[in-house]
């Protein structure tokens, strides 16, 4: 057997026992991240082509190429390993950091900003697409846990105010609520106007907030004001149709952006252990059971695995299209490029990194999955 045959029996393995791990679901998670890869990749495939640079292969897939088609000077390829991707353009190649050509359809003939724009492509596609989600799902509708009160906690402004277990919070303050997360955004120390649902019979109260003790979403301890309220678990779907869905894409698309920014600031001073770190493996758990569940988790979840593509690979990490930003925004500030050498060092090092962060991520995947966290 030679070696193309052999990795490709290895990959068809791997699948094999990851259908038997996972179901056919698995399936719909190969597409969503293919899919996911495609669109990264045709932001600069699309930005290459608009400036005249000869793109050498789009590939969906790592390692070796089971299918490839030639059109014009491009070819298109599947490859093994369906869960990454690439554009090759020529005259730049993660490859061969080395790699240079001065045809005048080079890469490398580019100014930086022209090098910018098309390397801006890739994530930029990432974050419009996880819009575009967005404004779907608006329309579709989202599962989100109701308004509807499940225990009043004892000493609470909640029980001064006469809340009672069932109680719907309609509107706080005279802004409608349409689903619990909506009622902590509007909680402070000053008095608030609730209109709520009891009984079928719509009643005003008002009450002030306590501070108490609660927790982040990643664990940490605060104090916050609190209401003094849990919700009894019922689910509703929240629509966000017409015009709307616009701010609401883009606030969801801001949220997560944040969401995956301060995760990280908190993964780096520690206040979230290394072990909760996830890789390929956690994702492909985590978006098969999404489907499992209904289209709109799925793609939620899709939503905000674009998000995350656009943001991470635009930290200036030398490999990824930030660190490449980083070298070309270096060429525009000291009017000189970094040189061949410190630019294959600290690529092939940035590299490196990459490969045994994957490496890392995978094992602590495969040990959090078989209970070694436990």
């Amino acid at each position: 057997m030679d070696k193309k045959n052999l990795n490709l029996a290895i990959v068809l393995v791997i699948l094999g026992i990851a259908l038997w791990h996972w179901g056919p679901l698995f399936i719909v998670t190969i597409l969503v991240i293919s899919f996911l890869i495609f669109f990264h990749e045709l932001g600069h495939f699309l930005a290459a082509k608009q400036l005249g640079v000869c793109v050498n292969v789009f590939s969906i897939g790592f390692g070796e190429k089971i299918y490839t088609k030639k059109f014009k000077e491009t070819t298109y390829a599947l490859s093994a390993i369906p869960l990454g991707g690439y554009v090759q353009l020529k005259g730049q190649d993660d490859a061969d950091p080395t790699l240079k050509n001065y045809d005048k359809d080079s890469y490398n003939m580019l100014s930086p900003w022209g090098r910018i724009y098309i390397l801006f492509a890739g994530p930029f596609f990432n974050l419009i697409l996880a819009f575009f989600i967005y404004i779907a799902l608006g329309f579709i509708g989202v599962e989100k846990l109701a308004p509807t009160i499940g225990t009043v906690m004892e000493n609470s402004a909640a029980q001064s105010a006469n809340l009672m277990p069932n109680d719907k919070i309609l509107s706080i303050n005279d802004k409608k609520i349409k689903e619990w997360d909506d009622i902590s955004k509007l909680v402070t120390l000053e008095s608030m106007s609730l209109e709520i649902l009891r009984d079928n019979e719509i009643l005003n109260l008002t009450l002030t907030p306590k501070i108490g003790d609660a927790k982040t979403l990643f664990g940490e301890d605060i104090k916050k004001p609190l209401i003094g309220i849990t919700p009894n678990g019922e689910f509703v779907r929240v629509y966000h149709k017409g015009l709307s869905a616009i701010p609401y894409a883009f606030n969801e698309s801001i949220e997560a952006s944040k969401l995956i920014i301060i995760s990280l600031e908190k993964l780096v001073t520690g206040v979230v252990p290394v072990k909760e770190m996830g890789g390929i493996v956690a994702i492909t758990d985590i978006t098969t059971k999404a489907a499992s569940i209904s289209l709109s988790v799925l793609l939620v979840l899709t939503a905000l695995i674009s998000v995350n593509l656009g943001i991470l690979n635009l930290f200036p990490l030398p490999v990824l299209d930030g660190g490449h930003i980083a070298f070309n925004l270096y060429e525009v500030i000291f009017k000189k490029p970094v040189s061949d050498r410190v630019f294959a060092g600290l690529s092939y090092a940035g590299m490196g990194l990459l490969f045994m962060l994957m490496a890392f991520t995978i094992v602590n995947d495969f040990l959090r999955m078989f209970g070694a966290y436990n």
